[in-house]
């Protein structure tokens, strides 16, 4: 299969940054969608699934693209929601969504299996939220590394602060024993949060051009994005809004975006306490381990800025490249 015609498999919590990196998988010319599914992360498990729905009639493709439940909580540990980050019910606090789009039928985890043996070689995960769905799917299909082209995850925080805690991004923190599965058994390129608030994120310049865009999208990402943009001000000083999923969004769909690609042993610390979801990254090979997960540490960032642009005016986000 061409890289202009790649299958994907969008795995989401989807709260507001979950739908711009599905809309940016959606107006692309390089992939199809062919699933969306969803797991147990940011906001309660129905707002997300509509969440979803709604976000795939925007880019009216919800006959094209099935939405299937998955794993409604993390493998063995509790978790909380992060709705003060990104408001009530995920959208930004005003918009709940209530289409009358169905799910369909089946379980998150098995679709992903289904898709890659049906598609081997062919199909692309993108994870863009806890990675329970996901390890599940290794327990089913022991291949299932040999089955995928790539897994494109969102998470962990590569030697800096995380967003969750001190030490932990909230994906990996959520459940922290279905990441260290993920990045133990696939081969794995992260986006971490590091990256994120270095190189992805949306300063006032760049949201005052989208203020000026006269589009649907543009007006989703307006009201989605007004909460998080007073949480990231007040939590973390800067006035900005984070981009990390459809930062990694952009980097699957665009070899032109990544900069320095480093390949590092990567483990996450399943257990409970302070260090819970703490992503583990040999840089310097200090533990003699074999690299396992490739770790984009850099990216072209105003071209990460024209191609969400583009998107959000309705153009395919590669008409900029």
């Amino acid at each position: 299969m061409s890289d202009e015609s790649r299958r994907v498999v969008v795995d989401t919590d989807t709260a507001g940054d979950d739908t711009q990196a599905l809309l940016m998988s959606l107006t692309s010319d390089r992939v199809s969608v062919e699933a969306v599914t969803i797991v147990g992360g940011n906001v309660e498990f129905e707002y997300e699934v509509e969440n979803a729905k709604y976000t795939l009639e925007l880019a009216d493709a919800a006959d094209e693209v099935p939405v299937y439940e998955g794993a409604r909580g993390p493998l063995v540990k509790d978790h909380e929601f992060a709705d003060h980050v990104h408001g009530e019910g995920g959208l930004g606090g005003d918009l709940f969504p209530d289409t009358d789009v169905p799910s369909a039928d089946g379980y998150g985890p098995d679709v992903i299996v289904e898709q890659a043996r049906e598609h081997s070689g062919e199909l692309t995960l993108l994870c863009i939220g806890p990675l329970t769905n996901v390890a599940l799917a290794c327990r089913r299909e022991p291949e299932l590394n040999d089955l995928l082209d790539e897994v494109w995850v969102m998470g962990g925080a590569v030697n800096t602060l995380g967003n969750d805690t001190p030490s932990a991004e909230y994906n990996f923190w959520v459940d922290p024993d279905a990441a260290k599965v993920v990045v133990d058994e696939l081969d794995v390129t992260l986006v971490d949060w590091g990256l994120c608030m270095e190189e992805g994120t949306f300063g006032p310049d760049v949201l005052e051009r989208i203020e000026a865009i006269d589009t649907p999208y543009a007006e989703f990402y307006r009201e989605i994005t007004t909460h998080v943009r007073e949480y990231t001000r007040e939590k973390q000083g800067v006035d900005a809004v984070t981009q990390p999923d459809s930062l990694a969004a952009a980097l699957m769909l665009a070899p032109e975006l990544r900069g320095e690609v480093g390949h590092y042993y990567v483990d996450v610390d399943e257990r409970e306490g302070m260090t819970r979801g703490y992503s583990l990254v040999d840089e310097n090979g200090m533990l003699g381990e074999e690299p396992n997960t490739h770790v984009v540490e850099s990216i072209d960032t105003e071209l990460f800025t024209e191609m969400s642009i583009a998107m959000l005016k309705g153009e395919t986000p590669e008409s900029v490249l």
